[in-house]
């Protein structure tokens, strides 16, 4: 249910408040102007006065209109969508410019206004670039690094064969099969938590937070609210939902999300059960530092351990292992000869006697190039949680103020930003048909060389994202996605599914568009 307020008293309060914006942009236009000291924004298409460009882009497929624009207006190109400036980079050198070698300029977060009142303040990724941000990332890369994401491949293969198992004992819940691989994978890692098939006290309450949570921190209602923060002020009487009470609800099970599963990994480290998690990992750490620290660092811990969690949870059905597993099985029964050839592989390097390990990785070349073919094909993650400019800087002679946000998309969706002005790599990344002939089809031979051996090209230099905000689970993810699509072609024929007369059913995907497709 939308939030709304009476029509004539929406009328007496917005007709100001719409005054109040507009000179807010055109002051913020005139600041800029006068601070760019001749250098000029990019180019791009004429905004219209308050809506800026928002009226011209495809709301349900976004990226058309800006792969329209860059056919016009180039690689680095300038739009305003209502009050929020967008700068669209189209290559992947631009993004690895700004975010990799100008990291300590674009590394900071952007305001959102429905973070803070609905609980969702202790996930790291929405945290500006400070002191304990940085404590946070130190406690992700400790555990979650190359070498250490080593210890969770044993139980990453164990998961991905018992999904197998599964999977034949009940077919048609594939996607949830799917799903709770990838909840499976991050429980155990985090926290070494075994969820339960069915009604898992740890998944209901992530369940009850999101439940509470997403509805009101939508990216429009994000915009609305930073528009017109007088919403929160609305007494609970007044006809309409209540914002306060929906929040109190959020925060209440914000605090059960961030304590209960933390808690359940503290008592099995006191029980001194062998184990190893991310958590058990640091709460062993944080044993040789002093007050007020070690205080610091039980907080940073918990946020960083449920941030991980929430990461797999608020995409349940589009996170980036279960998600790229749907996909890639799609690509498997729209194009039968990829998993035909990719089982032919693997019975030539492994035999019929044995599953895939990870030993066996670099000798199974074509199975690695499906899996990279699979996140070129449609990215999973179309819209990262923006970064943000502490600074001004000039770029090929434009002029990108302080505060400008960066946001680094596969498939961008405008009207899911939630911050005042943008940068935006994506679509043309995986859709360049220079770099990738006929990129609309599945073609896992586009990464091979003509001895049968990988290219350099791998999609996992920008499928992750850039810089000091680079996913820091990405060793492991790709790790969890490896073991069940290399399990998967070891295993199982990828056919159409057959009406009721035998014939074949052709699949018509639709995609979810937003921070995850």
């Amino acid at each position: 249910m939308p939030y709304s307020i009476p029509s004539g008293t929406g009328l007496a309060l917005l007709v100001p408040i719409v005054s109040v914006v507009a000179l807010d942009i055109i002051r913020r236009l005139v600041r800029n102007r006068r601070e760019r000291k001749g250098s000029p924004l990019p180019p791009g298409p004429t905004p219209l006065p308050l809506l800026g460009n928002a009226l011209s882009v495809d709301v349900e497929e976004p990226w058309k209109t800006y792969t329209a624009w860059k056919a016009t207006y180039g690689d680095v190109l300038y739009a305003r969508l209502l009050d929020q400036e967008v700068i669209l980079l189209n290559s992947q050198s631009d993004a690895i410019e700004l975010l990799e070698k100008r990291s300590q300029i674009y590394s900071d977060r952007p305001f959102i206004a429905t973070i803070e009142p609905y609980g969702f303040r202790f996930v790291f990724a929405f945290r500006g670039y400070d002191d304990y941000w940085r404590l946070g990332r130190r406690i992700f890369h400790q555990t979650l690094r190359a070498d250490m994401a080593l210890t969770f491949r044993p139980m990453q293969l164990r998961r991905a064969r018992q999904m197998i198992v599964n999977m034949i004992d009940d077919p048609d819940q594939y996607t949830s099969h799917y799903s709770m691989y990838s909840a499976g994978v991050a429980l155990s890692a985090v926290y070494d938590y075994e969820p339960k098939p069915r009604n898992d006290p740890v998944v209901h309450i992530l369940d009850r937070f999101l439940q509470a949570t997403l509805p009101a921190t939508t990216p429009e209602k994000a915009i609305l609210f930073r528009m017109f923060p007088f919403l929160w002020r609305i007494p609970d009487w007044f006809p309409g939902p209540s914002l306060k009470r929906e929040a109190k609800i959020s925060c209440e099970w914000a605090v059960k999300t961030v304590e209960t599963p933390y808690q359940y990994a503290q008592n099995r480290e006191a029980s001194q059960q062998p184990t190893f998690s991310m958590v058990s990992d640091h709460i062993a750490r944080m044993q040789q530092y002093d007050e007020p620290y070690r205080s610091d660092y039980t907080s940073a811990l918990k946020h960083a351990a449920a941030t991980t969690i929430i990461g797999i949870f608020l995409f349940m059905h589009t996170a980036m292992t279960s998600a790229t597993v749907m996909i890639f099985t799609l690509a498997m029964v729209k194009n039968p000869h990829v998993w035909k050839r990719a089982q032919a592989e693997i019975d030539a390097v492994l035999g019929m006697d044995r599953l895939p390990d990870f030993e066996d990785r670099p000798f199974l070349p074509y199975v690695e190039a499906v899996l990279r073919e699979t996140q070129r094909w449609q990215p999973v993650l179309c819209l990262a949680v923006p970064h943000a400019t502490t600074s001004s800087d000039i770029y090929k002679g434009f002029y990108i103020p302080k505060g400008m946000s960066c946001v680094f998309t596969k498939i961008f969706s405008s009207l899911h930003q939630q911050v005042s002005s943008t940068t935006l790599f994506g679509r043309a990344m995986s859709r360049d048909e220079a770099r990738y002939p006929n990129a609309e089809q599945f073609i896992p031979e586009r990464f091979l060389t003509a001895e049968g051996t990988l290219t350099d090209d791998n999609p996992a230099k920008y499928i992750f994202g850039f810089g000091r905000r680079i996913c820091p689970g990405r060793h492991t993810g790709d790790a969890s996605v490896w073991s069940a699509i290399a399990t998967m072609l070891a295993t199982l024929e990828f056919t159409l599914a057959k009406d009721a007369e035998g014939n074949d059913i052709i699949p018509k995907p639709k995609y979810v568009n937003g921070i995850a497709r």
